[in-house]
Parts: C-alpha cells; structure tokens; sequence
C-alpha cells in the first residue's frame, strides 16, 4: 500500500491524529526495533490524544469563555495564604485515582480571607 493509499484509508476511517503522526512513528518504530503491539499501541494512542483534545476545544468553544486562564498564569500573590502546593495537586486530580475526596472550608463569597483550606477526606 502507497502512502497516499494509506492517507486515503486513514481519512476514510477519520483516523486524522494517526495520520498526522503516522511517518514519526514508522521512524520510531524501524530505529527502536518496535514490535507490531508496540507499534499499535503509541499510534492509537497519539489518535486518542487528538481526539482528546479536540473534544476539549469543542467544548472551550461551545463555552464560549470570554478568556481562558491557568494556574500558571494566576497571581498568587494576590492571596498568599493559599495553599498553591495542594492546589495544584487538587488540578492534577490524583484524588480522583485513589478515589478519595476533596473539600474546600472557607467563608462564603470570594474566598479571598482569611485563605480557604483544602481538606482530604478519606
């Protein structure tokens, strides 16, 4: 099969995130002497990825958030009694994995004194 056989057969089965990253990974997999699981595996998985984020740019869109901001660009100098460590750890949802739960205490409205708290519960 031809590359441009296979760009036709990926198109068609709307596998554009293997089809994008299809030649990296041939090139990866003849250098690292990959076997075929091996293989299937990295480019199914970059296909997953793509559709990942996809599905969160749609979802952004359909939002319409008028700005999008991250904990890397929040001033935490604007309340430094927040915990910045465990609420990264919170974004990162590991306690989502070791299926616990989250709680955060604090006065009602903006949260901005005194700091809120970050709670697990077990």
């Amino acid at each position: 099969m031809t590359t441009a056989q296979l760009d036709s057969t990926l198109r068609q089965l709307r596998l554009s995130g293997l089809g994008r990253s299809l030649s990296v990974r041939l090139q990866e997999a003849a250098a690292s002497r990959l076997g075929h699981g091996e293989f299937l595996e990295l480019i199914l998985q970059d296909e997953l990825n793509v559709r990942q984020q996809r599905l969160l740019e749609n979802r952004k869109r359909l939002a319409q958030f008028r700005g999008l901001k991250t904990l890397e660009d929040f001033d935490w100098r604007f309340n430094p009694k927040l915990p910045k460590k465990e609420i990264f750890e919170l974004a990162a949802g590991k306690f989502i994995t070791e299926a616990t739960d989250a709680l955060f205490l604090g006065p009602p409205g903006l949260g901005t004194m005194p700091g809120p708290r970050l709670c697990r519960v077990a």
